[in-house]
């Protein structure tokens, strides 16, 4: 089926065709392209751009009749074009190309605009790895073509191939990049119903913890588990209102601007790349921007904004984690031991960013230790490099890591060896943590087995053959620094 062409390729097109008639004196000239009709009908020529332009208005076998009155059908290229039609080259002059008269007037059924006499001609596929799109055809009365004329229309047909071949696939990279936003669209759509619907349960939810914790006295050992309900519906909220930025991001939030007097960066490798990249040029010093735009608005970590880094116990932000950990180590017959110094030297973190770090870690712990098992916590003070700060372990005694997988881990999605388990997981935790860590002047290692740690752990790490368990390290140094740290996007 022939796609619509662009303007640009009709234009370009026409520049060739004028090369032919003014530089190289053809009478007549057209450019066609293929329609595929069926299985049994064959190939259709469809003419795009023609001189003279009446020419447009023929029909191809009325064209080709009118350039066979000489049989010269040597042209490689033309063999293969007759291949494509399923017809040898004989039974494409005798069948379909009926002979004009031996006279210098065209037969009864052309138009007037072709009583021309017609003496040399080319007839050139336009091919590329294979496949034929078109034809270029060119013709003229007062002298033969020379061999550096036929070199430089079959330069003119390579050029009109190449065109053709990058116009179709420019027009099926735009309707993929409709159906694409058309589906993005749509699970914009789901996703604003579903967030929409989350907040009705997630208030009843918090409401509902908020009255349990009325309801319960001082020493009552369920209120850690009421004050958790609430805590973590506060962040689920907070979760919610990110959510809710980073759904209405549109292209032009997406897309850094330029600076006044900045021009793009481009890498032109074609004379239309350059020209493209040219007008964008002129275009970027006619609008100069007045400011960038970020790339994502400044709402919190997870949407771009800076990470505010001041002194924080560690112990003081793992401690609501843990209440949340012992209820679910309680409800998955875990074992967990914490051991947790009484004093600790004040890091430089962001509490909010720390936490979802650690949150992610934890829960990784949890999940992949099997019943019975048992998650270690601890902190303590460790050496880098040359630089003495604390180290946060977590370590479990599950599965552990594949050799193969442990090259990936901080990839986004990546989840290997247990992409085909029944537990539940996306591939990002990791992922997010190690951004966050970095953006707080840290770093994150995995160990698996996990006695391949060189931490030492206050416990007896009780892993064996079949449960050679993980062991993650989270170290931040102890020096603080003097200002906040920007932080990129994840």
């Amino acid at each position: 089926m022939l796609m619509s062409t662009s303007s640009e390729f009709l234009i370009l097109c026409r520049s060739q065709v004028a090369i032919l008639t003014q530089g190289l004196g053809a009478s007549l000239s057209v450019v066609y392209l293929t329609q595929d009709l069926s299985e049994t009908m064959g190939t259709k020529l469809v003419p795009i751009v023609a001189y003279p332009e009446i020419a447009l208005n023929w029909e191809a076998d009325q064209v080709l009749s009118l350039l066979s009155g000489r049989k010269d059908w040597t042209s490689t290229n033309l063999r293969l074009l007759a291949s494509e039609a399923n017809l040898e080259t004989d039974e494409l002059q005798s069948s379909q190309l009926p002979a004009l008269p031996a006279s210098d007037e065209p037969a009864a059924d052309f138009p007037d605009a072709t009583r021309m006499r017609v003496s040399q001609h080319v007839m050139l596929p336009l091919i590329h790895e294979g496949v034929v799109m078109g034809l270029l055809v060119t013709a003229r009365s007062d002298r033969s073509w020379s061999d550096r004329e036929r070199a430089q229309i079959e330069r003119i047909a390579t050029t009109l191939s190449l065109a053709c071949v990058l116009d179709q696939r420019s027009q099926w990279l735009d309707h993929d990049l409709q159906q694409q936003r058309l589906l993005q669209a749509q699970q914009h759509d789901i996703l604003d119903d579903l967030l929409h619907q989350f907040r009705n349960p997630l208030t009843a939810l918090r409401t509902f913890g908020k009255l349990l914790l009325r309801r319960l006295r001082p020493n009552d050992p369920n209120r850690d588990a009421a004050t958790g309900i609430v805590r973590e519906s506060d962040r689920l909220q907070e979760l919610l209102r990110q959510f809710d930025v980073a759904i209405d991001l549109g292209e032009a939030d997406l897309l850094p601007l330029l600076q006044p007097g900045q021009t793009p960066t481009l890498n032109p490798t074609s004379p239309l790349e350059q020209q493209l990249a040219e007008q964008a040029k002129a275009a970027a010093l006619s609008k100069p921007m007045s400011k960038p735009i970020p790339l994502l608005p400044s709402t919190h970590f997870l949407t771009g904004a800076q990470l505010e880094l001041t002194p924080h116990n560690l112990g003081e932000v793992l401690q609501p984690l843990l209440d949340s950990a012992r209820a679910i180590a309680q409800d998955r017959h875990l074992n967990l031991h914490i051991n947790l110094p009484a004093t600790l030297i004040p890091i430089a973190v962001d509490r909010r960013a720390l936490r979802e770090v650690l949150s992610n870690l934890i829960d990784n712990a949890l999940k992949y230790t099997p019943p019975e098992g048992t998650v270690y916590i601890w902190i303590s003070q460790e050496t880098m490099g040359d630089e003495i700060g604390q180290a946060i372990a977590i370590a479990d005694t599950g599965p552990g890591i594949p050799v193969e997988d442990q090259h990936h881990l901080f990839e986004r999605h990546y989840r290997g060896v247990q992409a085909s388990t029944d537990i539940p997981g996306t591939g990002l935790g990791l992922a997010i943590a190690r951004d966050l860590v970095r953006q707080m002047r840290g770093t994150i290692q995995v160990f698996s087995p996990a006695s391949t740690s060189p931490i030492p752990s206050p416990f007896e790490i009780a892993t064996t053959a079949d449960h050679p368990g993980t062991m993650v390290v989270v170290w931040f140094p102890t020096t603080l620094p003097t200002s906040t740290v920007p932080s990129p996007t994840l």
